[in-house]
């Protein structure tokens, strides 16, 4: 995963504006689809990057939610679209690189089927525990947990979900047994670990910084590969002794295969444009996400990366959804 100064790195090597906006442009409305609910980190962050995106592009771009099974639904609508710069996906670290080993009978290959454009926002996780739960360290935690093999649960947003994935590579690193409780979704997984139904939790930021701020539940560690501006005194997951838990979910914004490169050119240097825009930056960061971006090569390259990682993680810890 290459670095948060390396992903926000936004200007760097980088085709201008105005040479991309020469060879190609778009002649119509362009969708926009974030195969989540409205109202998430994921669906925000699309719709403040479609709003420069339609004053850079002059035409108007419109975020479509098209959701279920994952992701699955959206990530196909925009795989079975025509390749003509018209339709874009706000992908995800989960639905793209995890989803591919869980569904076996997918229909497409996001690697093989989706064209990368640019990384869009990152996003940490933070591992968090109820606060009746005796472990004020990560180190802590993980020393109860094996004083206690097999005791202490777990919630996530369902199998394969990337609170699970996350959980699941903090469970690999610490070498801990606990028992993943899955939810249909982040919520009701975070309600229960406030009310103590299960024990901890790693949940993305914009989900739980309302509740770690209000002490309904206690920050332990955070999983980037720098402490969170949100939580300047809560150490990384490395500072905590467990590098192998270090990992950042991530949207990024891809289109179909076959795309024209003219196009794929012109949409990446409009998404490095808007992210470079400091009151983008601030409108997502308050929304939990850092902005970023990325070359269509940088973006491919971390899919293949992050594909292979979350694999061995779904093998290792058996992760099914059947």
């Amino acid at each position: 995963m290459p670095s948060r100064r390396h992903l926000l790195a936004v200007c760097l090597a980088a085709p201008s504006l105005a040479r991309a906006q020469a060879t190609w442009a778009p002649s119509r409305p362009l969708r926009f689809v974030v195969p989540f609910p409205a109202g998430g980190a994921t669906d925000v962050a699309a719709r403040i990057l479609a709003e420069r995106l339609t004053e850079s592009l002059g035409q108007p771009v419109v975020v479509e939610n098209r959701t279920g099974s994952s992701g699955n639904i959206g990530i196909e609508n925009v795989v079975r679209s025509a390749p003509d710069g018209l339709s874009l996906l706000m992908g995800t670290s989960g639905a793209l690189t995890v989803n591919p080993h869980l569904f076996p009978n997918l229909g497409f290959d996001p690697a093989r089927d989706l064209a990368p454009v640019s990384l869009a926002f990152t996003t940490d996780n933070a591992l968090i525990v109820n606060p009746n739960v005796p472990a004020r360290t990560a180190a802590e935690l993980v020393a109860l947990a094996k004083a206690r093999p097999g005791t202490l649960n777990f919630g996530s947003a369902g199998p394969g979900s990337s609170t699970h994935m996350a959980a699941e590579l903090f469970r690999l690193a610490a070498g801990i047994q606990v028992l993943h409780v899955p939810y249909r979704g982040s919520a009701p997984a975070l309600n229960d670990t406030i009310a103590g139904n299960v024990q901890f939790m790693v949940d993305q930021l914009p989900s739980c910084i309302g509740q770690v701020q209000s002490g309904r539940v206690r920050a332990l560690a955070v999983t980037g590969p720098r402490r969170s501006p949100l939580l300047p005194d809560v150490p990384t997951v490395a500072e905590a002794g467990l590098p192998g838990a270090e990992n950042t979910s991530w949207g990024a914004v891809l289109v179909p295969a076959g795309t024209p490169e003219a196009a794929v050119e012109r949409l990446g240097a409009a998404v490095r444009d808007a992210v470079a825009i400091p009151a983008v930056r601030e409108r997502m960061a308050q929304a939990g996400a850092d902005a970023a971006a990325s070359s269509p090569a940088e973006l491919a390259a971390l899919m293949r990366r992050e594909t292979e990682r979350w694999g061995k993680v779904v093998k290792e810890a058996g992760i099914s959804v059947g």
